[in-house]
């Protein structure tokens, strides 16, 4: 088995490609070691003692080191906790639970005006199909969280968390692009 590494916008995440799928569906992250104990992969990153943050994206897994942490040490050690989790065949969670999927849940865009239905079908429509694929491809994910007075409320996950250029892709890119074909946004903001 090869797994390759590729560089994400963020200096202090890598993004590492095991060449099979990770997960099935959605995404998971893992912001802390206690979260990560849902997870044998995770948990065994985050003991490595120089890991900050854990993604799952469905055909790859992003590592965030801690600040003033080198890659070309830390590297090889993940390199090697994902050789020998996925040579052995290890679940991906613990206990075969429906942790496996981070789904957002409905509350969360609670605040969406029912009158606003179509615009927000149109928001999370570009989202799925021209977003979170570019935003995958650097190693995180975007999460829809709003709608509200001409305000798109996104977070942003993996990679894309934490990173120096995630303001300049909300503001620029995103924003920009939503506002092109959805005329009612205004501004994109980090929720």
């Amino acid at each position: 088995m090869f797994i390759e590494t590729e560089t994400t916008p963020n200096p202090a995440t890598l993004k590492f490609l095991p060449g099979r799928q990770v997960m099935s569906a959605g995404t998971r992250e893992f912001a802390t070691p206690e979260a990560a104990s849902a997870s044998p992969l995770a948990e065994a990153l985050f003991d490595l003692g120089d890991v900050t943050g854990v993604f799952f994206g469905q055909e790859f897994i992003s590592v965030t080191a801690g600040p003033g942490v080198e890659w070309p040490g830390l590297k090889p050690q993940v390199v090697a906790i994902l050789l020998d989790h996925f040579a052995s065949g290890a679940p991906l969670f613990a206990g075969g639970d429906a942790g496996a999927i981070a789904v957002p849940a409905d509350e969360e865009a609670e605040g969406d005006d029912p009158a606003d239905a179509d615009i927000v079908a149109q928001i999370k429509d570009l989202i799925e199909t021209r977003v979170r694929p570019a935003v995958a491809n650097d190693g995180g994910d975007i999460i829809y969280r709003g709608f509200r007075e001409g305000v798109v409320y996104l977070s942003m996950q993996g990679a894309c968390s934490g990173c120096p250029s995630s303001t300049a892709t909300l503001k620029h890119g995103i924003e920009g692009l939503l506002k092109h074909y959805v005329p009612e946004v205004t501004e994109v903001r980090a929720a």
